[in-house]
């Protein structure tokens, strides 16, 4: 067996091999790209046996090659994987600690950093978990999947930036909105703040442009509420200066541009989300589960991933997704806390799935009660609920069944009983 650490750059990476005994064979600086990947085939072939070669398939017998790297995605790993290597995703944070472990100088370098990969995979792999083999349908999933949550996160920041701006400058435009009953997010209040930027436009902008912004928008009493708008908009306010004031303008006009150009994206992404999340095969099993539509169904299914060995038990799943506790035991002191070191996606996606199962599932709800019902705080009941719909979905995966009511809550209602 061949060990390799490989500490990847932008446009090289450093891989040493090291033997069963952690005899350092070869180490080299290779280059991103095919080149780089030739140059690594033909490194390790030169230290492999005859015996390593399947004479049935021609290809690398499995756990031949052991390679330990700081990802998991992009094309040099996936050439790693399609060459038969076992790929293992060392956390960066876990690299690290190993180095202190073995070095206290804090000397650092990027062959050094390969030679700790390379130990981590050879010494402690069973400690780590390798790469998942998740379908390419799963893995696109994930990529649109990711995007699209990361184009709502991103309207979310631009949207406080905005509401920042205005207040700093122009309150009076966020309480035209609020007794117009628009929020700032809505296509008509971005609208509103395109034609009414400042202080002095929102002074000129007549009623008739108000209620036709309005109208457009499919708003109920239109007028009423343009008399509102134009009031609060016209109401007299602390000013800034001149110059103070044309600036914030251009930053809320930019702000308001980009809001806009989101919120014509995300509903363009969420279609193909949908798209990839109806086409795969367990998508009939998340839909079933409580709390889960389309798209947080995606978002779960393409963190979780579909690879049937990856998990080997709800608890390794749990774990994964976060929202198992951890145990902090010392002496006569025994502490559980929240897991904070995990998924950051997943975890959130779980959070929203916990919440949207209290409407949709009695039992989940019942369970949601009893915890509140202890002294629970609103958030640590859902991650304990979030937790019980990760094991309830574990087990509807590995028996290929969809959610059934009775089924999930039954042992908890007979306790309760």
């Amino acid at each position: 067996m061949l060990f390799v650490g490989d500490d990847w750059a932008e446009d090289h990476h450093d891989v040493e091999v090291l033997d069963d005994s952690g005899r350092r064979l070869a180490k080299a600086r290779l280059p991103e790209g095919m080149a780089g990947m030739s140059r690594l085939h033909e490194l390790l072939a030169e230290h492999l046996g005859e015996d390593s070669i399947s004479a049935e398939t021609g290809m690398l017998a499995e756990g031949e090659v052991i390679v330990g790297i700081e990802t998991d995605r992009g094309p040099w790993v996936a050439a790693l994987i399609a060459a038969g290597y076992r790929v293992f995703a060392i956390n960066p944070m876990s690299a690290a600690r190993y180095r202190e472990r073995h070095s206290t100088s804090g000397a650092k370098s990027d062959p050094g950093d390969a030679h700790v990969l390379a130990e981590i995979v050879r010494l402690d792999r069973a400690h780590h978990r390798p790469i998942a083999g998740d379908s390419d349908a799963v893995e696109g999933l994930k990529l649109v999947a990711r995007s699209h949550q990361s184009l709502i996160w991103e309207r979310t920041r631009h949207l406080q930036r905005l509401r920042q701006a205005l207040r700093e400058f122009f309150p009076a435009a966020l309480d035209a909105l609020a007794v117009g009953g628009l929020e700032l997010a809505d296509p008509d209040a971005l609208e509103l703040l395109e034609r009414a930027g400042d202080p002095d436009r929102a002074v000129r902008l007549s009623r008739s442009k108000i209620a036709a912004i309005l109208k457009r928008a499919r708003r109920r009493e239109v007028e009423a509420k343009t008399e509102a708008i134009q009031a609060a908009l016209r109401a007299p306010a602390l000013r800034q200066a001149a110059a103070i004031e044309a600036a914030y303008a251009t930053i809320a006009a930019s702000q308001v541009r980009l809001i806009v150009g989101l919120n014509a994206q995300v509903p363009a992404l969420e279609e193909v989300v949908a798209q990839g999340f109806g086409q795969h095969p367990d998508a009939e099993i998340y839909l079933s589960q409580p709390g889960l539509g389309t798209v947080l169904g995606a978002r779960v299914l393409a963190e979780f991933g579909d690879d049937p060995q990856r998990y080997r038990d709800h608890k390794a799943r749990r774990n994964y997704a976060g929202t198992s506790p951890i145990t902090r035991a010392s002496g006569r002191k025994t502490v559980v806390l929240a897991r904070y070191a995990r998924n950051r996606r997943l975890g959130d996606a779980t959070h929203q799935w916990a919440f949207c199962s209290l409407s949709a599932s009695p039992g989940a709800r019942a369970y949601y009660d009893q915890l509140r019902a202890r002294g629970t705080s609103h958030h640590a009941a859902l991650r304990q609920l979030g937790n019980r719909l990760v094991g309830i979905l574990h087990g509807c995966l590995k028996t290929r069944t969809p959610y059934d009511e009775t089924t999930a809550w039954a042992h908890r209602q007979a306790s309760a009983a």
